[in-house]
């Protein structure tokens, strides 16, 4: 239920107005994504993110923008990618999820057990006034 709650919201904006994507801003879009880890689990996600996972956003057409440890939160990050589009942003995850370097990055950093319990990932467009 809550990961079918979370897909609705993350394709919501989209399919307002008549269709998937009807509003598709002709900017870029961002995408802000926050990570909880698992107790213990919170160096880990570091390092498969150093190690591998920003080199396969940037191989499947995602621009890393910038990632954050809150002081406030935590074993969570939070990090933003930028993508041509929403459209753009659907292809890049499916491909960046179905590529066999992460697939094998990916069950290779879960051995020991998952180390994420929670994603939230909410898509942005630039103000006209943002720098």
């Amino acid at each position: 239920m809550l990961r079918t709650m979370r897909l609705l919201l993350l394709l919501l904006p989209g399919l307002v107005a008549g269709g998937a994507f009807a509003q598709e801003p002709s900017s870029p879009v961002y995408e802000m994504r926050t990570y909880t880890t698992n107790e213990g689990k919170f160096d880990a996600l570091l390092t498969r993110f150093s190690d591998h996972t920003m080199a396969l956003f940037e191989k499947h057409g995602m621009e890393n923008v910038a990632y954050w440890v809150p002081l406030e939160q935590p074993d969570t990050l939070i990090y933003v990618l930028e993508h041509q589009s929403r459209a753009a942003a659907v292809e890049s995850w499916k491909a960046f999820s179905a590529d066999p370097e992460w697939q094998a990055v990916y069950q290779a950093s879960i051995a020991d057990g998952r180390l994420v319990n929670n994603v939230v990932s909410v898509f942005m467009v630039k103000t006209d006034f943002s720098p």
